[in-house]
């Protein structure tokens, strides 16, 4: 890799405007990129909310139960699994061919999949090609996901001056978790105009069929980006990689890779246990009224929303390590004060589980370490790789995981998330203890 890659003075890199204001050219990147973001998100998890029905309509009748679900959410995970190749073959041609046209070709991959599970047929209709097509497509799901965000996190942050790159990648992460709002808010209103047979029968396509429309209409409205100010600089001075972006990344900066893959580990248990489990563990645990404990997961979604904007903005003022290092905290202890609490009194279910959700507001500052971790050239790619590996890794097998760990213990979740965000205090540590040196692998003098 040329070493003088990182060194051209733009707004990403610390330039001479490395300290501007927001202007509406900024604005407008922002968001439009987490407009996107939340629509393709939304397509991603809108499965988990109609993984029982999907499950009862794409595999055989005489299935055991235990073994439908075990295989729903097999083909669930798979989007995990194809994360990181996806991620990495999209990264290599964002550090080579430009971040747009990446940015644009993830929301191709997943529109045209959603839309296709909506409107396929049923084992009924066609047999084993029918649970076959569904892993096909939620396989291009999961590729599409895997270049989607560290995509995003790259544009943006290249598009914003140095001094706001936290706050951009707050405002992103908040527009990614705006999806699984979106696709929680949708399941709500299926249930509550449709009953359970006529969501089995036909509404249960409808999702599907409307997240398929919503990537049409991004990838229209992506039209509108231009290509980053760092990548333009880069092309112009013939300064993109030389050899194979994640060849370098694997040889050169495994100590980045290690950084953020941690990072990535703490966003996987907060996002997947305290938003997207705990739930179904209400109900399953203490029988909370599925329509309550959905209401209230809403009410956390929003609170992580505020909490991005909140933990980027702070980031930019204070500092990725120690941001990280409150927040890390803050979900520890309140999480495992709601989710004790939960198991006998749920009085205060509203109120404690926003809480939590403010501080999965942490989502909002990883990107920002993970983003300053690699030097421009291969930023996409080593970005990427260690996102996506991570949340293969961590994000497929957490429910797995916490699962297992109920049999023993009916505070598992708790003890998983409160270990985690150990991890988060001690990764923010490293981060506080080599600022220095990623500076100086991200933006050398």
């Amino acid at each position: 890799m040329n070493t003088k890659t990182s060194s051209q003075p733009n707004q990403a890199e610390g330039g001479s405007d490395a300290h501007r204001r927001l202007n509406r050219s900024d604005a407008k990147t922002l968001s439009l990129s987490a407009l996107g973001g939340a629509l393709e998100f939304y397509d991603f998890v809108i499965f988990v909310y109609f993984a029982n029905v999907v499950g009862s309509l794409f595999f055989p009748a005489d299935m055991p139960e235990w073994l439908r679900q075990v295989q729903t959410y097999g083909i669930f995970a798979a989007g995990y699994l194809a994360r990181p190749l996806g991620g990495v073959i999209m990264a290599h041609f964002g550090d080579i061919l430009g971040r747009k046209r990446m940015f644009m070709m993830s929301i191709l991959l997943m529109a045209v999949p959603t839309l296709a599970i909506g409107l396929m047929p049923t084992y009924e209709t066609i047999g084993i090609a029918a649970p076959l097509l569904l892993l096909f497509f939620r396989v291009l799901q999961g590729a599409a996901i895997g270049g989607e965000a560290p995509g995003a996190w790259v544009f943006v942050t290249e598009h914003v001056s140095k001094r706001h790159v936290g706050f951009a990648c707050g405002v992103l992460s908040s527009g990614l978790v705006a999806g699984i709002l979106i696709g929680s808010l949708v399941a709500t209103f299926m249930h509550s105009i449709y009953s359970a047979a006529e969501i089995h029968s036909y509404a249960w396509r409808y999702p599907f069929i409307l997240g398929g429309l919503f990537g049409f209409i991004t990838m229209y409205l992506r039209r509108w980006l231009q290509e980053t100010p760092v990548f333009k600089e880069m092309e112009s001075r013939k300064e993109l990689a030389q050899e194979l972006p994640i060849k370098s990344v694997v040889k050169k900066h495994i100590p980045s890779v290690l950084v953020s893959m941690a990072v990535t580990w703490v966003l996987t248990a907060a996002v997947v246990v305290t938003i997207l489990m705990t739930p179904a563990l209400l109900q399953k645990l203490i029988h909370l009224d599925p329509q309550t404990s959905l209401e209230a997961n809403s009410l956390a979604i929003i609170c992580v929303i505020i909490g991005c904007w909140v933990c980027g903005a702070l980031a930019d003022r204070f500092g990725n390590g120690p941001i990280l290092a409150i927040f890390s905290i803050g979900l520890g202890v309140s999480y495992w004060m709601f989710y004790s609490t939960m198991l006998h009194d749920t009085t205060l279910l509203f109120p404690m589980y926003a809480l939590v959700g403010f501080f999965v507001g942490l989502t909002g500052v990883v990107p920002a370490i993970a983003v300053k971790s690699f030097p421009a050239a291969i930023r996409f790619s080593g970005l990427s790789f260690s996102y996506n590996l991570a949340y293969a890794i961590f994000g497929g097998t957490t429910p797995l995981v916490v699962s297992t760990l109920l049999r023993e213990d009916p505070l598992a979740p708790a003890y998983y998330v409160a270990f985690v965000c150990g991890v988060g205090v001690l990764a923010s540590l490293a981060v506080m203890g080599f600022r220095r040196r990623l500076d100086l692998v991200a933006h050398p003098v």
